[in-house]
């Protein structure tokens, strides 16, 4: 069973999170546990003190070393690894969170606030990971984005297939779906999808991930290696654009 520990400011954001969708079947049938950890019990002083003025001057305060070490220290474990969300850290992907789901050890997710952590953090993490090349006003959102992308990847969390077939999982953008009605507001559902013919089906599919990568995020295509059969068809699909 996967445990995730989240070190955070601001527990209350994750109330909505616990209790919803997929990570509320999940907890429910114990197939994994998420513990969540207010940084302020591990404070400084009767204020509660966890962040600081930085030295050297500056806007904004930093979150004191201290309080973080703490709270680490206190659930760290030898089959733990530690990762600080921040937006210098390695970007994450879809293989990123296989890897996660795989390995057995469980994650301590350190929320960040404010202007940031000191520095010296980084002596007690395992290593950075961010969600992408933006800022968020703190970690708790990223740290949500990295449990659902992981857990949902755990052993009997989701049927297997549905996320043999997600977008990035092979590098490719999922094909498009489609339910009733078969005709909306003269738009119709691909005829191949209606025929019961698996093989044909299968194909169309095979297309139409192809199609909707190289238009949409062409790039991916640089990481994979295609099957001859893609080759051809990757190229049918260019002649057309």
């Amino acid at each position: 069973m996967k445990q995730f520990t989240v070190l955070t400011l601001f527990p209350e954001m994750f109330n909505d999170f616990l209790t919803t969708s997929i990570i509320k079947k999940a907890l429910a049938k114990k197939l994994i546990t998420i513990n969540i950890v207010n940084l302020r019990d591990y404070s400084i002083g009767k204020h509660q003190q966890v962040d600081d003025y930085q030295y050297g001057g500056g806007e904004g305060m930093v979150l004191m070393i201290e309080p973080l070490v703490k709270a680490i220290k206190a659930h760290q474990t030898k089959n733990s690894i530690t990762i600080l969300l921040s937006p210098q850290g390695k970007q994450y992907n879809q293989q990123q969170a296989q890897q996660l789901a795989k390995q057995e050890q469980d994650l301590i997710l350190i929320c960040g606030h404010y202007e940031g952590f000191d520095e010296r953090i980084l002596y007690y993490v395992d290593y950075e990971l961010s969600i992408g090349d933006y800022v968020l006003t703190g970690g708790e959102l990223a740290s949500m984005i990295v449990i659902d992308s992981v857990a949902r990847l755990c052993n009997d969390v989701i049927n297997v297939q549905s996320h043999l077939n997600d977008s990035f999982t092979n590098n490719l953008l999922d094909y498009p779906v489609y339910t009733k009605p078969v005709a909306y507001d003269g738009h119709l559902v691909p005829e191949v999808l209606l025929s019961g013919h698996h093989q044909n089906i299968a194909q169309w599919r095979e297309y139409e991930a192809l199609k909707k990568t190289w238009l949409k995020r062409p790039d991916l295509l640089s990481k994979i290696t295609l099957t001859p059969q893609q080759k051809v068809l990757l190229t049918k699909i260019k002649n057309k654009k």
